[in-house]
């Protein structure tokens, strides 16, 4: 079942890069009383991510503050420690975009959001989409139709519903 507008997000651990090395960060109760964004991509360092996605939230983040939203998460499937390089070498980081990795695609998968594009590599990796959630719960949802492009999910089109 693919999660939708008014959901309650899963139970799922992810993981980011702490001080002392990778900790576990169980989303559902991290966003518990709070406003967050979660958007996800098919993975670290590919082009439409890197270029496009990463950088919508880093110039909007400073207005979703604006509108209350206390937190904007990326979520990839990748391991911390790319998530980690990843955030860095986009600024993301520096932003204060947390970036979480779902190695196990455990999360991606208990939302319906998983998809495989073996010609491209790519293996139980998560489709592109940005939700803005609630106290847990789903109040709005984007998903792009096609991995490769970033026009619904971006942090502008999320922006412009709130």
């Amino acid at each position: 079942m693919t999660i939708a507008q008014g959901d309650t997000l899963p139970d799922a651990t992810l993981v980011k890069m702490g001080a002392d090395g990778p900790e576990a960060v169980a989303l559902a109760n991290h966003a518990k009383g709070k406003k967050v964004v979660i958007f996800a991509v098919p993975g670290a360092f590919t082009p439409t991510c890197h270029s496009a996605h990463v950088p919508s939230f880093i110039r909007t983040k400073d207005q979703f503050a604006a509108k209350g939203v206390d937190e904007i998460i990326c979520v990839s499937v990748n391991d911390p420690f790319v998530m980690k390089a990843w955030g860095e070498a986009t600024g993301a980081t520096e932003a204060g975009i947390t970036m979480l990795g779902d190695a196990e695609s455990a999360f991606t998968k208990a939302i319906g959001m998983d998809f495989d594009a073996p010609p491209a590599g790519l293996i139980a990796r998560s489709k592109r989409y940005a939700m803005l959630v609630e106290d847990g719960k789903v109040t709005k949802l984007h998903v792009e139709e096609s991995p490769g492009v970033c026009e619904v999910s971006g942090g502008e089109a999320l922006l412009a519903e709130l």
